[in-house]
Formats: C-alpha cells, structure tokens, sequence
C-alpha cells in the first residue's frame, strides 16, 4: 500500500502547486508549495520508518523462531 501512497503524495502536491499558479505567483503560492513538500517528504519517511520497522520485526520473529524450535534428536554413534 505504502508503494501507491508515494506516487499520490507527488501528484497530489504537483497538483496543488500548478492550482495556486493559477492567479498568478505572490510569496503565499511559495509558502503553500514549502508546506506542502514538508508533509509529502514527512509522510514518504514516515512509510519508509514504518517498513523497515516491521521487517526488522519480521526478522526478529524469525531467529526466535529458529532458535526456539526443537531441534531433532541426535542418535548416539
């Protein structure tokens, strides 16, 4: 899910920046395009963070897993 967020954060921001280009350009314009960079790039790391969280998880769970199983029994030679 987190692949098709970014992609929407980039249009949803280009989309926002050529509306407030519309009237013309005054500082507010460049404001809300700053504004609207911050979140996008706030919301991509935030994905990222949250993905390599969960697969540093993942791996935890799988070496406590690995190391928790029964090992089989060994016959005496």
């Amino acid at each position: 899910m987190d692949n098709v967020k970014e992609p929407l954060r980039d249009a949803e921001q280009g989309v926002k920046k050529t509306l407030r280009e519309v009237d013309g350009h005054d500082v507010s314009d460049d404001l809300g395009n700053a504004g609207d960079e911050i979140r996008k790039d706030l919301g991509n790391a935030g994905d990222d963070v949250r993905r390599g969280t969960e697969r540093a998880i993942d791996d935890v769970d799988r070496k406590v897993d690995e190391e928790t199983e029964p090992r089989p029994a060994q016959t005496p030679r």
